[in-house]
């Protein structure tokens, strides 16, 4: 498999040779340049160097095709990148690195690097730590704070200390742990290979992503084999993986993926065992031990009933034990047993039940791609509908819009519906939710739009009562068609603010608030965990990307996945409505809310 060099950063592996399980996509080679112009700044180099390494990054983001594909010395005239840039990311395709990236890298203390992932303290900061008190490793970090010596230092203070020391406390409960693709992707790769080596079809992907998880500890897979020694041999010598032989037997290699952390562990199984040992590593512990009361007079779980029979097929084990199938997404021990004994689970949302995508970005705020790429990609792909929701006027660091530049957007929007119809664009808007609870814009601007997400972006810090007063006064307002992510959580990278789901979720009840799942995988936001309670409630969810880019409708499919662990089936989900359903449930809404005529004159003529 060729041998790894790797080296350590915020969010990549920087890579010797070609042979790896993650080939060099797009997001990569963007992480590439940001961390390059981070290391540019924590070592004080030329500002016009680094934003021009940010600008090289800026314009990979925004391609709409793999870099990687494309002829070496094609790369200037597909990318727009200058002939300089352009040599650069050959180099890091080619090789694993550049020059600018491996000369920074080897002159930066690894521990360094990898504080640039802290959240709250950027390059400057980190300089400063690293100079002035010698700091060269989170460890070192998190005592230096712990004993008051960050606070001192020129710039930071008491409040950043505090902040620093909770952003390590999230990291380290963060670490060894992969967002559900990270980790579906290298559970994939890895089936690949061993389906190929092993010369079988025999290979299923099981554990926590099977579950579909939205944070996965541990990567599982079921393999059937009669030579387990061969799986071993190959896993042993696969690049970015780490062999743990004191956990390892006969029958199940057990290790971690190198740049992660993350554990890798791959059971070797008699084919005859195959489908018994997926079904017993794609469950929770208290789906397995559920007693079962069927008409016999005692009581059984799934997994003696596994462990008793040979199931060719996992629905012949489920319709033995009585019961309706229960799809793995479900298998969490939370009461789908009992549904399922009744024959009342749900029929749940499928991809294909989607009808259009709302909340998404433009160039007009923080987008990467216009109003028309946005609106042609989705038409081009069978959707009926964008709604688009650029940033409202208080997002200063996301361009927000201005009333002037909201106007403007509105007139495109018409002229695009025009000429793109039947397919239509909804004039939306992602209102920040301000510190007080009320809406960005006044109601004037508010009125002007086809619906209005409501989001909160700043002043996180809040304890649970302030967190959901803020939310359940942006709840009340009329203007508020949906909420957006609830908790303002980034998994992984940021805890959410604390709130109480149930009055949140009441008060979307009773105001007639549909409630997002964020479907970008750093929020998946509702938590799947409350999607049922928000069912029961009546509470509509819309399985929004909040899409930047053409790439990020593709995340519709997260969204859809956490939206299946609660339950969610396609009726109970707005935008698996179609366009004219959409547009007449807006319609409804606005004709209860008095619309100021004056300022629509003013806005619009």
């Amino acid at each position: 498999m060729g041998v790894v060099r790797a080296v350590k950063s915020t969010s990549i592996r920087y890579i010797r040779c070609h042979k790896t399980l993650f080939p060099v996509d797009n997001r990569a080679l963007t992480r590439a340049f940001k961390l390059t112009a981070q290391l540019m700044e924590l070592h004080d180099e030329n500002p016009f160097k680094i934003r021009a390494i940010e600008g090289t990054a800026s314009a990979l983001e925004a391609l709409s095709f793999q870099v990687a594909e494309v002829e070496r010395a094609g790369l200037p005239d597909r990318t727009g990148l200058s002939k300089t840039a352009a040599a650069k990311v050959a180099e890091l395709l080619d090789t694993g690195t550049f020059s600018d990236l491996q000369r920074l890298l080897e002159i930066t203390p690894p521990g360094v690097v990898e504080m640039l992932s802290i959240k709250g303290i950027g390059p400057k900061k980190i300089r400063s730590l690293w100079r002035e008190l010698g700091i060269e490793t989170t460890e070192q970090l998190r005592e230096a704070a712990e004993t008051d010596q960050v606070s001192k230092l020129k710039g930071f203070g008491k409040k950043t200390q505090d902040s620093i020391l909770e952003a390590l406390e999230f990291a380290g409960q963060s670490k060894g742990k992969l967002l559900y693709p990270q980790a579906e992707k290298l559970a994939d790769d890895l089936a690949r290979h061993l389906r190929e080596a092993l010369k079988t079809e025999q290979v299923a992907v099981a554990g926590e992503i099977r579950r579909r998880l939205e944070t996965v500890e541990t990567v599982c897979l079921v393999a059937a084999t009669e030579k387990p020694g061969k799986a071993h041999q190959l896993l042993n010598s696969m690049a970015g993986l780490t062999a743990d032989p004191r956990r390892s037997g006969p029958f199940a290699w057990r290790g971690t993926a190198t740049e992660s952390g993350v554990q890798v562990e791959v059971l070797l199984v008699a084919p005859g065992d195959f489908t018994t040992e997926v079904f017993l590593n794609s469950a929770a512990e208290a789906h397995l031990s559920e007693p079962l009361t069927p008409s016999l007079n005692h009581s059984f779980t799934l997994r003696q009933l596994a462990r008793r029979e040979k199931f060719q097929q996992e629905a012949a084990l489920y319709e033995k034990a009585g019961l309706q199938f229960i799809v793995p997404e479900l298998r969490e021990g939370l009461g789908e047993i009992a549904l399922a004994a009744e024959r009342k689970l749900p029929h749940l949302l499928e991809d294909g039940d989607l009808r259009g995508s709302l909340h998404n970005h433009s160039t007009y705020s923080d987008g990467n791609h216009s109003l028309r790429d946005m609106a042609t990609w989705l038409r081009d792909h069978h959707y009926q509908y964008l709604g688009i929701c650029d940033h409202s006027q208080a997002a200063h660091y996301a361009n927000g819009l201005s009333v002037e530049r909201v106007r403007q957007q509105h007139q495109e929007i018409d002229a695009l519906n025009a000429e793109l119809a039947p397919f239509r664009i909804f004039k939306g808007i992602e209102s920040d939710i301000l510190g007080d609870g009320s809406l960005d814009y006044p109601s004037e601007v508010l009125a002007s739009f086809d619906f209005i997400v409501a989001s909160v972006h700043s002043n996180l810090k809040m304890d649970e009562a302030k967190a959901t007063n803020r939310l359940l006064r942006a709840i009340e307002n009329p203007y508020t068609t949906m909420l957006g992510h609830p908790t303002g959580r980034l998994l992984l990278r940021r805890q959410g603010y604390p709130i109480n789901y149930k009055a949140v979720i009441d008060a979307c009840a009773q105001h007639n608030v549909i409630i997002e799942i964020n479907a970008n995988p750093w929020r998946l936001d509702l938590d799947w965990r409350w999607v049922r309670y928000a069912l029961d409630q009546g509470v509509p969810l819309s399985i929004n990307p909040d899409a930047h880019h053409t790439n990020g409708y593709e995340d519709m499919r997260y969204g859809v996945l956490m939206g299946r662990k609660g339950h969610l089936t396609k009726e109970m989900t707005f935008n698996a409505r179609s366009v004219e359903e959409v547009a007449a449930y807006f319609d409804a809404r606005k004709a209860k809310i008095t619309p100021p005529l004056e300022f629509k004159k003013s806005l619009f003529e």
